[in-house]
Protein backbone atom coordinates (compact mmCIF):
# COMPACT_ATOMS: atom_id res chain seq x y z
CA UNK A 1 0.00 0.00 0.00
CA UNK A 2 1.34 3.27 -1.13
CA UNK A 3 -0.28 5.97 1.24
CA UNK A 4 2.32 6.94 3.24
CA UNK A 5 4.68 8.04 0.36
CA UNK A 6 1.22 9.49 -1.22
CA UNK A 7 0.55 11.27 1.77
CA UNK A 8 3.93 13.12 1.96
CA UNK A 9 2.75 15.23 -0.92
CA UNK A 10 -0.72 15.32 0.01
CA UNK A 11 -2.13 13.37 -2.45
CA UNK A 12 -3.57 10.49 -0.62
CA UNK A 13 -4.89 7.63 -2.93
CA UNK A 14 -8.70 7.14 -1.85
CA UNK A 15 -8.74 3.39 -2.50
CA UNK A 16 -5.78 2.87 -0.55
CA UNK A 17 -7.21 4.95 2.46
CA UNK A 18 -10.27 3.01 1.97
CA UNK A 19 -8.83 -0.58 2.17
CA UNK A 20 -7.10 0.75 5.27
CA UNK A 21 -10.24 1.53 6.70
CA UNK A 22 -12.29 -1.73 5.79
CA UNK A 23 -9.48 -3.75 7.61
CA UNK A 24 -9.01 -1.46 10.19
CA UNK A 25 -5.30 -1.50 9.57
CA UNK A 26 -3.46 0.10 12.81
CA UNK A 27 -0.91 1.28 10.86
CA UNK A 28 -2.17 4.11 9.33
CA UNK A 29 -3.82 5.40 12.52
CA UNK A 30 -3.65 8.94 12.68
CA UNK A 31 -2.09 9.27 9.10
CA UNK A 32 -5.37 10.12 7.49
CA UNK A 33 -8.94 10.81 8.54
CA UNK A 34 -12.15 9.55 7.23
CA UNK A 35 -15.11 11.75 7.24
CA UNK A 36 -19.02 9.85 6.68
CA UNK A 37 -20.90 11.99 4.22
CA UNK A 38 -23.97 11.06 5.45
CA UNK A 39 -23.24 11.32 9.43
CA UNK A 40 -21.10 14.23 9.36
CA UNK A 41 -18.80 12.67 11.64
CA UNK A 42 -15.03 12.11 10.70
CA UNK A 43 -13.36 8.84 12.49
CA UNK A 44 -9.83 7.29 12.73
CA UNK A 45 -8.65 4.21 10.55
CA UNK A 46 -9.19 1.80 13.30
CA UNK A 47 -12.91 3.19 14.53
CA UNK A 48 -14.60 -0.17 15.13
CA UNK A 49 -18.12 1.51 13.46
CA UNK A 50 -19.41 -0.53 10.62
CA UNK A 51 -17.00 0.36 7.43
CA UNK A 52 -19.75 2.94 5.50
CA UNK A 53 -20.02 2.83 1.69
CA UNK A 54 -17.02 4.03 -0.18
CA UNK A 55 -18.97 6.61 -2.28
CA UNK A 56 -20.23 8.09 1.40
CA UNK A 57 -16.76 8.92 2.16
CA UNK A 58 -13.97 11.68 2.16
CA UNK A 59 -10.73 11.28 3.15
CA UNK A 60 -8.45 14.10 5.23
CA UNK A 61 -4.70 14.49 5.97
CA UNK A 62 -5.60 15.52 9.28
CA UNK A 63 -8.03 16.28 12.03
CA UNK A 64 -7.46 20.26 11.45
CA UNK A 65 -8.50 19.89 7.33
CA UNK A 66 -12.09 17.82 8.73
CA UNK A 67 -12.82 20.12 10.92
CA UNK A 68 -13.24 22.81 8.49
CA UNK A 69 -14.21 20.79 5.52
CA UNK A 70 -17.67 20.81 8.58
CA UNK A 71 -17.36 17.28 10.00
CA UNK A 72 -17.04 16.57 13.64
CA UNK A 73 -15.15 13.88 15.83
CA UNK A 74 -16.65 10.68 16.17
CA UNK A 75 -17.62 9.64 19.36
CA UNK A 76 -16.91 6.10 19.75
CA UNK A 77 -13.07 6.40 18.40
CA UNK A 78 -12.26 9.47 19.66
CA UNK A 79 -9.70 11.19 17.35
CA UNK A 80 -8.64 12.95 19.88
CA UNK A 81 -6.76 10.27 21.21
CA UNK A 82 -5.43 9.06 17.47
CA UNK A 83 -1.25 9.46 17.81
CA UNK A 84 0.23 12.48 15.89
CA UNK A 85 1.11 11.47 12.22
CA UNK A 86 5.03 12.42 11.69
CA UNK A 87 4.43 11.49 8.24
CA UNK A 88 4.70 14.92 6.71
CA UNK A 89 7.71 16.08 9.26
CA UNK A 90 10.45 17.19 6.97
CA UNK A 91 8.61 18.06 4.13
CA UNK A 92 8.13 21.69 5.15
CA UNK A 93 10.39 23.20 7.92
CA UNK A 94 8.46 25.83 8.15
CA UNK A 95 5.02 24.27 8.68
CA UNK A 96 7.07 21.74 11.46
CA UNK A 97 8.01 24.97 13.32
CA UNK A 98 4.86 27.13 12.61
CA UNK A 99 3.26 24.08 14.40
CA UNK A 100 5.64 23.34 17.27
CA UNK A 101 4.42 27.59 18.18
CA UNK A 102 0.80 26.69 17.83
CA UNK A 103 1.05 24.15 20.40
CA UNK A 104 3.00 26.36 22.65
CA UNK A 105 0.45 29.07 22.57
CA UNK A 106 1.47 31.17 20.08
CA UNK A 107 -2.01 31.84 18.37
CA UNK A 108 -3.09 31.85 22.00
CA UNK A 109 -1.93 35.08 22.81
CA UNK A 110 -1.29 36.61 18.97
CA UNK A 111 -2.36 36.52 15.88
CA UNK A 112 -1.76 34.57 12.57
CA UNK A 113 0.36 38.09 11.61
CA UNK A 114 2.52 37.80 14.25
CA UNK A 115 3.28 33.83 13.85
CA UNK A 116 4.16 34.15 10.07
CA UNK A 117 6.31 37.43 11.50
CA UNK A 118 8.03 34.93 13.89
CA UNK A 119 8.76 32.44 11.12
CA UNK A 120 10.18 34.68 8.46
CA UNK A 121 7.56 34.49 5.98
CA UNK A 122 4.29 36.53 4.61
CA UNK A 123 1.12 35.14 6.05
CA UNK A 124 -0.44 34.30 2.42
CA UNK A 125 2.61 32.17 2.27
CA UNK A 126 1.90 30.55 5.35
CA UNK A 127 -1.66 29.72 5.12
CA UNK A 128 -0.35 28.44 1.89
CA UNK A 129 1.68 26.28 2.90
CA UNK A 130 -0.50 24.87 5.76
CA UNK A 131 -2.43 23.94 3.11
CA UNK A 132 -0.40 22.27 1.04
CA UNK A 133 1.18 20.43 4.11
CA UNK A 134 -2.15 19.59 6.70
CA UNK A 135 -4.99 20.26 4.97
CA UNK A 136 -6.54 23.33 7.01
CA UNK A 137 -5.22 27.21 7.89
CA UNK A 138 -3.03 28.12 11.16
CA UNK A 139 -6.01 29.35 12.67
CA UNK A 140 -8.29 26.15 11.97
CA UNK A 141 -5.07 23.94 13.10
CA UNK A 142 -5.55 26.24 16.59
CA UNK A 143 -9.21 25.33 17.03
CA UNK A 144 -9.19 21.53 16.00
CA UNK A 145 -6.48 21.39 18.89
CA UNK A 146 -8.62 23.19 21.69
CA UNK A 147 -11.54 21.08 20.74
CA UNK A 148 -10.10 17.98 20.65
CA UNK A 149 -8.23 18.79 23.92
CA UNK A 150 -11.70 19.70 25.55
CA UNK A 151 -12.94 16.47 24.50
CA UNK A 152 -10.02 14.19 25.78
CA UNK A 153 -10.09 16.03 28.89
CA UNK A 154 -14.44 15.71 29.00
CA UNK A 155 -14.21 11.71 28.88
CA UNK A 156 -10.69 11.18 30.89
CA UNK A 157 -11.20 13.61 33.76
CA UNK A 158 -13.93 14.74 36.17
CA UNK A 159 -13.07 18.35 35.83
CA UNK A 160 -15.87 20.80 35.63
CA UNK A 161 -17.18 22.39 32.43
CA UNK A 162 -15.66 25.64 32.98
CA UNK A 163 -12.73 24.41 33.78
CA UNK A 164 -12.29 22.09 31.10
CA UNK A 165 -12.68 25.33 28.99
CA UNK A 166 -10.52 27.14 30.76
CA UNK A 167 -7.74 23.98 30.08
CA UNK A 168 -8.39 23.96 27.14
CA UNK A 169 -7.89 27.11 25.87
CA UNK A 170 -10.56 28.42 24.84
CA UNK A 171 -11.24 32.20 25.82
CA UNK A 172 -15.04 32.22 27.70
CA UNK A 173 -17.25 29.74 28.81
CA UNK A 174 -19.78 30.98 26.72
CA UNK A 175 -17.60 30.16 23.80
CA UNK A 176 -16.97 26.62 24.76
CA UNK A 177 -20.79 25.82 24.89
CA UNK A 178 -21.50 27.74 21.66
CA UNK A 179 -18.50 25.14 19.98
CA UNK A 180 -19.62 22.16 21.45
CA UNK A 181 -23.31 22.83 20.06
CA UNK A 182 -22.49 23.93 16.79
CA UNK A 183 -20.45 21.01 16.72
CA UNK A 184 -22.45 18.01 18.66
CA UNK A 185 -25.87 19.30 18.94
CA UNK A 186 -25.66 19.16 22.25
CA UNK A 187 -23.62 20.85 25.66
CA UNK A 188 -19.99 19.61 26.63
CA UNK A 189 -21.24 17.64 29.44
CA UNK A 190 -23.46 15.47 27.68
CA UNK A 191 -20.31 13.73 25.98
CA UNK A 192 -19.31 12.68 29.17
CA UNK A 193 -19.80 8.75 29.36
CA UNK A 194 -20.73 8.08 32.74
CA UNK A 195 -22.85 9.71 34.99
CA UNK A 196 -20.62 9.89 37.55
CA UNK A 197 -20.86 13.74 39.29
CA UNK A 198 -18.35 16.25 38.62
CA UNK A 199 -16.12 17.01 41.63
CA UNK A 200 -14.50 20.46 42.20
CA UNK A 201 -11.22 20.70 40.47
CA UNK A 202 -7.92 20.87 42.05
CA UNK A 203 -5.41 21.41 39.53
CA UNK A 204 -2.69 21.95 42.48
CA UNK A 205 -3.29 18.09 43.46
CA UNK A 206 -2.88 17.16 39.61
CA UNK A 207 -4.62 16.53 36.82
CA UNK A 208 -3.97 13.05 35.00
CA UNK A 209 -3.97 12.78 31.26
CA UNK A 210 -3.11 10.29 28.66
CA UNK A 211 -0.36 11.49 25.70
CA UNK A 212 -1.00 8.49 22.78
CA UNK A 213 2.13 7.91 20.47
CA UNK A 214 2.59 5.72 17.60
CA UNK A 215 3.91 2.36 18.79
CA UNK A 216 6.85 0.61 19.24
CA UNK A 217 8.12 3.12 21.57
CA UNK A 218 11.42 2.07 23.74
CA UNK A 219 10.68 3.14 27.14
CA UNK A 220 13.13 1.98 28.87
CA UNK A 221 16.15 3.71 26.36
CA UNK A 222 14.29 6.98 27.23
CA UNK A 223 14.14 6.80 30.99
CA UNK A 224 17.93 5.76 30.73
CA UNK A 225 18.79 9.06 28.77
CA UNK A 226 17.02 11.28 30.90
CA UNK A 227 18.37 9.62 34.38
CA UNK A 228 21.66 9.64 33.27
CA UNK A 229 20.91 13.54 32.71
CA UNK A 230 18.67 14.64 36.00
CA UNK A 231 19.48 17.39 37.59
CA UNK A 232 19.34 16.72 41.30
CA UNK A 233 16.59 18.69 43.09
CA UNK A 234 15.08 19.36 39.39
CA UNK A 235 14.28 16.18 37.83
CA UNK A 236 13.65 12.60 39.63
CA UNK A 237 13.91 9.23 37.36
CA UNK A 238 13.14 6.36 38.42
CA UNK A 239 13.15 3.29 36.80
CA UNK A 240 9.47 3.33 35.77
CA UNK A 241 9.69 7.21 36.57
CA UNK A 242 9.93 10.97 35.31
CA UNK A 243 9.16 13.70 37.37
CA UNK A 244 10.39 17.36 37.51
CA UNK A 245 9.77 20.83 38.94
CA UNK A 246 8.21 23.16 36.51
CA UNK A 247 7.84 27.38 36.00
CA UNK A 248 5.36 28.93 33.73
CA UNK A 249 4.81 32.81 33.69
CA UNK A 250 5.57 33.18 37.01
CA UNK A 251 4.22 29.97 38.74
CA UNK A 252 5.43 26.71 39.57
CA UNK A 253 4.31 23.26 39.81
CA UNK A 254 5.34 19.45 39.16
CA UNK A 255 4.46 16.87 36.44
CA UNK A 256 5.54 13.23 36.68
CA UNK A 257 4.94 11.00 33.69
CA UNK A 258 4.90 7.22 33.66
CA UNK A 259 3.61 4.56 30.73
CA UNK A 260 0.53 3.21 30.22
CA UNK A 261 -0.67 0.73 28.09
CA UNK A 262 -2.05 0.77 25.40
CA UNK A 263 0.77 3.12 23.50
CA UNK A 264 0.46 5.87 25.80
CA UNK A 265 2.01 7.56 28.42
CA UNK A 266 0.34 8.69 31.86
CA UNK A 267 1.42 12.52 32.65
CA UNK A 268 0.30 13.81 36.17
CA UNK A 269 0.14 17.81 36.23
CA UNK A 270 0.32 19.33 39.58
CA UNK A 271 -0.06 23.04 38.16
CA UNK A 272 -2.48 25.76 40.17
CA UNK A 273 -3.04 27.41 36.59
CA UNK A 274 -5.40 25.21 34.26
CA UNK A 275 -5.18 27.34 31.30
CA UNK A 276 -0.96 26.72 31.32
CA UNK A 277 -2.44 23.27 30.30
CA UNK A 278 -2.09 22.90 26.62
CA UNK A 279 1.37 24.37 26.99
CA UNK A 280 2.52 21.82 29.58
CA UNK A 281 0.73 18.70 27.37
CA UNK A 282 2.54 20.30 24.52
CA UNK A 283 6.20 20.46 25.89
CA UNK A 284 5.66 17.17 27.05
CA UNK A 285 5.02 16.05 23.86
CA UNK A 286 8.15 17.38 22.95
CA UNK A 287 10.13 16.41 25.75
CA UNK A 288 9.13 12.56 25.12
CA UNK A 289 9.01 12.55 21.26
CA UNK A 290 5.31 11.65 20.88
CA UNK A 291 5.16 13.22 17.35
CA UNK A 292 7.35 10.60 15.92
CA UNK A 293 6.94 8.44 12.80
CA UNK A 294 9.17 5.39 13.82
CA UNK A 295 7.85 3.38 10.98
CA UNK A 296 8.51 6.09 8.47
CA UNK A 297 12.14 6.91 10.37
CA UNK A 298 13.25 2.98 11.00
CA UNK A 299 12.00 2.17 6.79
CA UNK A 300 14.14 5.76 6.01
CA UNK A 301 17.35 4.58 8.35
CA UNK A 302 17.14 0.75 7.20
CA UNK A 303 18.05 2.05 3.88
CA UNK A 304 21.85 2.16 4.79
CA UNK A 305 22.91 -1.53 6.08
CA UNK A 306 24.93 -0.07 8.51
CA UNK A 307 22.43 1.07 10.56
CA UNK A 308 19.73 -1.26 9.56
CA UNK A 309 20.90 -3.54 12.53
CA UNK A 310 21.16 -1.16 14.96
CA UNK A 311 17.35 0.29 13.97
CA UNK A 312 15.95 -3.56 14.25
CA UNK A 313 18.35 -4.30 18.01
CA UNK A 314 15.98 -0.45 19.00
CA UNK A 315 12.91 -0.52 17.85
CA UNK A 316 10.57 2.50 18.88
CA UNK A 317 14.65 4.66 19.55
CA UNK A 318 13.39 8.24 20.36
CA UNK A 319 15.38 11.21 20.16
CA UNK A 320 14.34 12.82 23.73
CA UNK A 321 13.79 16.80 24.15
CA UNK A 322 14.31 19.04 26.87
CA UNK A 323 11.75 20.98 29.18
CA UNK A 324 13.63 24.30 28.96
CA UNK A 325 16.00 25.79 26.23
CA UNK A 326 18.16 26.98 28.46
CA UNK A 327 17.99 24.93 31.26
CA UNK A 328 19.36 22.23 28.17
CA UNK A 329 22.08 25.36 27.56
CA UNK A 330 22.97 25.64 31.27
CA UNK A 331 23.68 22.08 31.74
CA UNK A 332 25.73 21.75 28.12
CA UNK A 333 27.91 24.77 29.28
CA UNK A 334 28.35 23.02 32.98
CA UNK A 335 29.14 19.53 31.22
CA UNK A 336 32.23 20.84 28.83
CA UNK A 337 35.29 18.99 29.05
CA UNK A 338 34.39 17.23 32.62
CA UNK A 339 32.43 14.09 33.13
CA UNK A 340 28.96 13.50 32.66
CA UNK A 341 28.56 12.55 37.10
CA UNK A 342 30.54 15.57 37.45
CA UNK A 343 28.54 17.72 35.61
CA UNK A 344 25.29 16.31 37.18
CA UNK A 345 27.05 17.58 40.30
CA UNK A 346 27.74 20.98 39.50
CA UNK A 347 24.14 21.57 37.93
CA UNK A 348 22.86 20.10 41.64
CA UNK A 349 25.21 22.67 43.42
CA UNK A 350 24.22 25.62 40.81
CA UNK A 351 20.39 24.61 41.72
CA UNK A 352 20.80 24.30 45.68
CA UNK A 353 22.55 27.81 45.35
CA UNK A 354 20.21 29.70 42.88
CA UNK A 355 17.26 28.34 42.12
CA UNK A 356 14.04 29.14 43.65
CA UNK A 357 12.58 26.35 46.68
CA UNK A 358 9.25 24.99 45.67
CA UNK A 359 6.72 25.13 48.74
CA UNK A 360 6.58 22.09 50.84
CA UNK A 361 3.05 21.08 49.80
CA UNK A 362 3.48 21.08 46.18
CA UNK A 363 7.34 18.91 46.36
CA UNK A 364 7.43 15.58 45.54
CA UNK A 365 10.04 13.02 46.29
CA UNK A 366 13.72 14.34 45.31
CA UNK A 367 11.67 17.55 43.67
CA UNK A 368 12.72 20.54 45.90
CA UNK A 369 13.84 23.73 43.43
CA UNK A 370 13.08 25.08 40.19
CA UNK A 371 15.95 25.25 37.60
CA UNK A 372 17.21 29.23 38.66
CA UNK A 373 15.75 31.89 35.75
CA UNK A 374 18.34 33.64 33.40
CA UNK A 375 17.76 36.83 34.80
CA UNK A 376 18.89 35.15 38.28
CA UNK A 377 21.90 33.79 36.72
CA UNK A 378 22.91 36.77 34.91
CA UNK A 379 23.80 38.71 38.16
CA UNK A 380 24.95 36.24 39.87
CA UNK A 381 28.65 34.97 41.08
CA UNK A 382 29.21 31.76 39.04
CA UNK A 383 32.90 32.15 40.10
CA UNK A 384 31.21 30.38 43.84
CA UNK A 385 30.82 27.13 41.99
CA UNK A 386 33.91 26.60 41.54
CA UNK A 387 33.72 26.40 38.04
CA UNK A 388 36.44 28.07 35.40
CA UNK A 389 36.35 31.97 34.97
CA UNK A 390 35.92 31.14 31.04
CA UNK A 391 32.91 28.78 31.59
CA UNK A 392 31.30 31.12 34.54
CA UNK A 393 31.87 33.95 32.30
CA UNK A 394 30.14 31.76 29.17
CA UNK A 395 27.30 30.98 31.61
CA UNK A 396 27.01 34.54 32.74
CA UNK A 397 27.00 35.57 29.27
CA UNK A 398 24.37 33.11 27.86
CA UNK A 399 22.14 34.17 30.81
CA UNK A 400 21.76 37.96 30.18
CA UNK A 401 21.25 36.95 26.41
CA UNK A 402 18.12 34.55 26.79
CA UNK A 403 17.05 37.21 29.73
CA UNK A 404 17.10 39.93 26.98
CA UNK A 405 15.65 37.49 24.45
CA UNK A 406 13.86 34.17 25.79
CA UNK A 407 12.79 33.38 22.35
CA UNK A 408 16.44 32.16 21.82
CA UNK A 409 15.45 28.37 22.17
CA UNK A 410 12.49 28.47 20.00
CA UNK A 411 11.83 26.89 16.72
CA UNK A 412 11.72 29.89 14.40
CA UNK A 413 14.38 29.64 12.03
CA UNK A 414 15.93 26.49 9.78
CA UNK A 415 18.84 24.07 11.35
CA UNK A 416 21.56 26.21 9.72
CA UNK A 417 20.33 29.44 10.86
CA UNK A 418 18.89 28.02 14.19
CA UNK A 419 22.92 26.88 14.66
CA UNK A 420 24.53 29.82 13.59
CA UNK A 421 22.08 31.97 16.15
CA UNK A 422 23.08 29.78 19.00
CA UNK A 423 26.98 29.65 17.84
CA UNK A 424 26.76 33.61 18.16
CA UNK A 425 26.42 33.06 22.30
CA UNK A 426 29.09 32.76 23.84
CA UNK A 427 30.26 29.54 25.25
CA UNK A 428 28.22 27.84 22.32
CA UNK A 429 30.30 25.69 19.73
CA UNK A 430 29.00 23.75 16.95
CA UNK A 431 28.58 20.55 19.38
CA UNK A 432 26.39 22.54 21.38
CA UNK A 433 24.54 24.43 19.33
CA UNK A 434 23.71 20.87 17.47
CA UNK A 435 22.89 19.12 20.44
CA UNK A 436 20.32 22.06 21.19
CA UNK A 437 18.90 21.59 18.24
CA UNK A 438 18.09 18.11 18.44
CA UNK A 439 16.96 18.19 21.89
CA UNK A 440 15.10 21.59 22.19
CA UNK A 441 14.01 23.16 18.72
CA UNK A 442 13.30 19.26 17.95
CA UNK A 443 15.17 19.15 14.46
CA UNK A 444 15.17 15.63 13.62
CA UNK A 445 18.23 16.46 11.09
CA UNK A 446 20.47 18.12 13.64
CA UNK A 447 23.50 16.07 13.91
CA UNK A 448 27.18 17.06 16.09
CA UNK A 449 29.15 15.54 13.67
CA UNK A 450 32.53 16.17 16.11
CA UNK A 451 31.15 14.39 18.88
CA UNK A 452 33.61 11.84 20.18
CA UNK A 453 30.73 8.73 20.99
CA UNK A 454 29.29 9.13 17.28
CA UNK A 455 33.25 8.41 15.78
CA UNK A 456 33.68 5.65 18.62
CA UNK A 457 30.21 4.03 17.34
CA UNK A 458 31.02 4.02 13.89
CA UNK A 459 34.84 2.61 14.23
CA UNK A 460 32.43 -0.40 16.21
CA UNK A 461 29.90 -0.95 13.78
CA UNK A 462 31.83 -0.07 10.25
CA UNK A 463 35.83 -0.93 11.46
CA UNK A 464 37.32 2.75 10.94
CA UNK A 465 36.52 6.02 12.96
CA UNK A 466 36.06 8.31 10.78
CA UNK A 467 36.70 12.18 11.05
CA UNK A 468 34.14 14.69 11.87
CA UNK A 469 34.08 15.44 8.16
CA UNK A 470 33.72 12.19 6.71
CA UNK A 471 31.31 10.98 9.11
CA UNK A 472 28.89 14.59 7.68
CA UNK A 473 29.50 13.01 4.49
CA UNK A 474 28.30 9.52 5.28
CA UNK A 475 24.96 10.88 6.81
CA UNK A 476 23.99 12.65 4.07
CA UNK A 477 21.93 9.37 3.25
CA UNK A 478 20.28 9.25 6.75
CA UNK A 479 18.52 13.00 5.97
CA UNK A 480 16.33 14.35 7.23
CA UNK A 481 16.36 11.61 10.37
CA UNK A 482 19.97 11.97 11.30
CA UNK A 483 19.08 12.95 15.13
CA UNK A 484 17.65 9.39 15.66
CA UNK A 485 21.03 7.79 13.36
CA UNK A 486 22.91 9.59 16.22
CA UNK A 487 21.15 8.47 19.36
CA UNK A 488 20.85 4.76 17.26
CA UNK A 489 24.77 5.21 17.17
CA UNK A 490 25.05 5.99 20.66
CA UNK A 491 22.83 3.17 22.21
CA UNK A 492 24.90 1.27 20.48
CA UNK A 493 27.48 2.04 22.74
CA UNK A 494 25.25 1.25 25.82
CA UNK A 495 24.42 -1.77 24.01
CA UNK A 496 28.01 -2.93 23.87
CA UNK A 497 29.33 -2.03 27.35
CA UNK A 498 26.44 -2.09 29.29
CA UNK A 499 26.95 1.63 30.89
CA UNK A 500 25.60 5.07 29.52
CA UNK A 501 27.52 6.09 26.30
CA UNK A 502 28.00 9.55 27.83
CA UNK A 503 29.53 8.51 31.19
CA UNK A 504 32.05 6.20 29.25
CA UNK A 505 32.93 8.76 26.78
CA UNK A 506 33.41 11.25 29.10
CA UNK A 507 35.92 9.11 31.15
CA UNK A 508 37.72 8.79 28.37
CA UNK A 509 37.87 11.77 27.02
CA UNK A 510 39.12 13.30 30.41
CA UNK A 511 42.06 10.34 30.28
CA UNK A 512 43.54 11.19 27.15
CA UNK A 513 43.54 15.05 27.75
CA UNK A 514 45.59 13.97 31.28
CA UNK A 515 48.06 12.11 28.98
CA UNK A 516 48.52 14.20 25.91
CA UNK A 517 49.11 17.85 25.02
CA UNK A 518 48.02 17.52 21.55
CA UNK A 519 44.43 15.98 22.77
CA UNK A 520 44.09 19.20 25.21
CA UNK A 521 44.50 21.38 22.30
CA UNK A 522 41.84 19.58 20.51
CA UNK A 523 39.23 19.73 23.17
CA UNK A 524 36.90 21.06 20.87
CA UNK A 525 36.52 17.67 19.00
CA UNK A 526 37.53 15.23 21.99
CA UNK A 527 35.19 16.62 24.90
CA UNK A 528 31.97 16.94 23.09
CA UNK A 529 30.02 13.65 24.47
CA UNK A 530 26.41 13.07 24.96
CA UNK A 531 25.73 15.74 27.85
Amino acid sequence: MRLCVRMRRMDLDPDACYRAVATRDARFDGKFFTAVKTTGVYCRSICPARTPKRRNVAFFPTAAAAHEAGFRPCLRCRPETAPDCGAWRGTSNTVSRGLALIELGALDQGNIEQLAERLGVGERQLRRLFRQHLGATPIGVAQTRRVLLAKQLLHETQLLITDVALASGFGSVRRFNETFQRLFARPPSALRRDSRAQHPSDSASGITVLLRYRPPYDWDATLSYLRARAIPGVESVSSAQYARTIEIDGTSGTVSVTHAEPNALRARICFPKLAALPVVIARLRRLFDLGADPGAIAEHLSMDPMLARLVALRPGLRVPGAWDGFELAVRAILGQQITVPAATGLAGKLVKVHGEIIPAGSAAAGLTHLFPSPRTLAAADLRQLGIPKQRATALASLSAATAADPSIFSAQTSLDEAVLRLRSLRGIGEWTAQYIAMRELREPDAFPAADVGLLRAMADVSGRRPTPGELLVRAQCWRPWRAYAAHHLWASLRGASGRDDAGQVARVVATRAKKSRPVVRQRGLFTRAPL
